[in-house]
């Protein structure tokens, strides 16, 4: 009667089941604007001649480089940080399971063997000095925790939202590792035209020298243009070292990124002047960032996990029933133990009800709210630093094209200056002085002129990134 009591107990308690203390989820107010600056610096902004938005453009479509297609391709393949990330998809997802698993009951086999003897003293044990008593028993056994509050339900949530943030986290590693690596092919095809533009510097330079020592040598021209032209070669020569060490340096920084060295077979590499990547990306709306950025959704899931262990941390004020049960025989003898007769049960539920914690309980539902609170806070954070990210992209998009312009004509007329300086230098016009300024000034206008063409490319990746770009290989995936 009284088994009968208490499953009717436990029977009546499961009704209170689905009762969960999770609260909804509110997806909070990111206060992002609802379009894209406009001004002098994005003219065209919302004009674009490709209708195929950037994170649905494969990285294989927007790289119109051959050597830089395959230098991502053997990233992808090989990158220390990406698998990194994608091992943490995987214990992310046993996580979820090992979570999962506390939901349903959890059914064993045991098989036990006892022996027991009872000296006691009492006149009234029947078994008092008998001989060791032995009990043989087989069982089979379930545990299960009823979850009537959502507690181990708050917790399977709060584990499938980080397993979800992880495979964001992913996405993003993806994404960021197809820019670093193009980034980082960009900055080695910039140094070697800078080590061009001073192994060029450093030649003139040579024969600059070569002539105004023979001059001085001959008597036809003074020490100091002698001197002028050799500090020329020297800071030339400097100069060629530096670059020829940046080079060098990128190129360890790209093998970094590869995980393994360049391939000897790379397709010659195309100059920053005539590469080609996709002429534009259309920004789109602010609002798609929420649903195209894997750094944004890896926010906002934190931010639902967060929000699930508030549900687990008030369920720990409530009471937790545990039942265990087991059927099976038992027997003092082994070749007895499955006779008729030998069979044996048990039913245990067990509930257990916090009445003193020492404030543990509330001070875990308040570390869970903080952390929600720091969770809203950093989602609003990542939707904002994505609208700058994308609005700093589209300044540089409506802005680089006439810069370039502008130091292309730059150096054009620096180029002409030194042509112009040397004439009047040679006709003894001017000092050498004019002919060094000159050399000079056209040396800064081709090393900003590259660093341009740098820029520019590094802004459209990181426009085509801040746009989500980058997860695909091709469009049509």
């Amino acid at each position: 009667m009284t088994y009968l009591k208490t499953i009717a107990a436990a029977v009546s308690a499961a009704l209170l089941a689905g009762c969960s203390l999770q609260e909804p989820y509110v997806r909070p107010d990111t206060a992002a604007q609802p379009a894209y600056p406009t001004g002098s610096a994005y003219p065209g902004a919302g004009a674009t001649s490709n209708t195929t938005a950037a994170a649905d453009t494969g990285w294989a479509e927007f790289l119109g480089d051959p050597a830089l297609r395959r230098l991502v391709g053997i990233a992808l393949e090989n990158n220390r940080d990406l698998r990194v990330a994608m091992l943490r998809v995987e214990q992310a997802r046993a996580q979820l399971q090992l979570q999962r698993a506390a939901l349903v009951p959890q059914v064993g086999l045991a098989a036990g063997s006892s022996d027991s003897k009872n000296n006691s003293s009492s006149s009234d044990d029947s078994n008092r000095n008998h001989a060791p008593l032995h009990t043989q028993s087989v069982a089979l056994s379930a545990s299960w925790e009823a979850d009537f509050f959502g507690r181990l339900q708050s917790l399977s949530d709060e584990a499938r939202e980080q397993y979800l943030a992880t495979s964001y986290a992913r996405q993003a590693a993806q994404i960021a590792l197809v820019a670093q690596v193009s980034e980082q092919y960009l900055s080695l095809l910039a140094a070697g035209e800078q080590l061009a533009v001073s192994d060029s510097t450093v030649a003139a330079a040579q024969e600059s020298w070569r002539i105004n020592k023979l001059r001085y040598d001959t008597g036809s021209g003074s020490e100091i243009d002698a001197t002028l032209a050799l500090g020329i070669l020297q800071q030339a020569q400097a100069n060629q070292t530096a670059q020829t060490r940046l080079k060098a340096q990128a190129e360890n920084a790209l093998v970094l990124l590869l995980g393994q060295p360049l391939p000897a077979d790379l397709p010659p590499a195309v100059p920053l002047r005539q590469l080609t990547l996709m002429a534009d990306v259309p920004a789109g709306l602010p609002s798609d960032l929420l649903l195209r950025r894997p750094d944004v959704q890896q926010a906002e899931a934190q931010l639902r996990a967060e929000n699930a262990h508030i549900g687990a941390a008030r369920a720990a004020f409530f009471p937790r029933i545990t039942l265990t049960a087991a059927a099976g025989t038992a027997s003092s003898g082994l070749g007895s133990l499955f006779q008729a007769g030998s069979g044996a049960w048990t039913f245990a539920p067990q509930l257990l009800l916090p009445l003193f914690d020492g404030g543990a309980n509330q001070a875990n539902l308040d570390a869970a709210r903080v952390a929600k609170d720091i969770g809203v806070a950093q989602y609003q954070k990542s939707v904002q630093s994505a609208f700058r990210e994308v609005a700093d992209g589209l300044a540089a998009r409506g802005t680089y094209d006439k810069e370039l312009e502008s130091r292309q004509q730059y150096s054009d007329t620096q180029q002409r200056r030194l042509v112009l300086a040397e004439l009047r230098y040679n006709n003894g016009i001017d000092d050498y002085l004019s002919v060094l300024s000159a050399k000079t000034d056209l040396y800064n206008a081709q090393t900003a002129l590259v660093t341009a063409r740098l820029n520019r490319w590094n802004s459209m990746l990181e426009l085509y990134r801040a746009l989500g770009g980058g997860w695909r290989e091709h469009s049509a995936t």
